[in-house]
């Protein structure tokens, strides 16, 4: 049974791919996908993909993809998280509404941008690892996918 959901967007800007740096106290930093929990309020898995973009980046996107699936083994049943494909069209930070940005305890959230290529992914600590090497082993895909986004809007 699955008991957990979350979005998560390889979201692009451009050739750059949009992350989020991670640095808690005593751990090495990492970096995240936008994302998160999908929450009873939301009215589908993708409408909890542009909430979570708008709290953690002030962001939007235009319409997402659905490009794989990562299945997670918890104590009460199965986590999914759904990875979607997408491009930002607009970022403003100020806007952010997520609340783990007041809490310094959690360690920091670091909006990065790298270039979007399998040895840039590579070098980096991705996680969780599946979706690094989704993401690494299918950089020409995923940007075919966002291309025919654009040319089908």
């Amino acid at each position: 049974m699955i008991t957990k959901r979350n979005a998560r967007a390889i979201l692009l800007d451009g050739d750059e791919l949009v992350l989020i740096k991670r640095t808690k106290p005593g751990r090495d930093p990492y970096w995240v996908t936008v994302g998160g929990g999908v929450e009873a309020e939301d009215a589908s898995i993708e409408d909890a993909l542009h909430r979570e973009v708008f709290e953690e980046l002030g962001g939007k996107l235009s319409r997402a993809e659905l490009v794989h699936l990562i299945t997670d083994s918890l104590d009460n049943g199965l986590g999914v998280q759904h990875i979607f494909a997408a491009r930002l069209d607009q970022m403003d930070i100020q806007a952010r509404t997520g609340t783990e940005f007041d809490k310094p305890d959690r360690g920091s959230y670091e909006v990065v941008r790298v270039p979007f290529t399998a040895e840039a992914i590579r070098q980096l600590n991705l996680m969780p690892p599946e979706l690094a090497h989704f993401a690494a082993s299918n950089v020409e895909a995923i940007k075919s996918v966002l291309d025919t986004q654009i040319r089908a809007s």
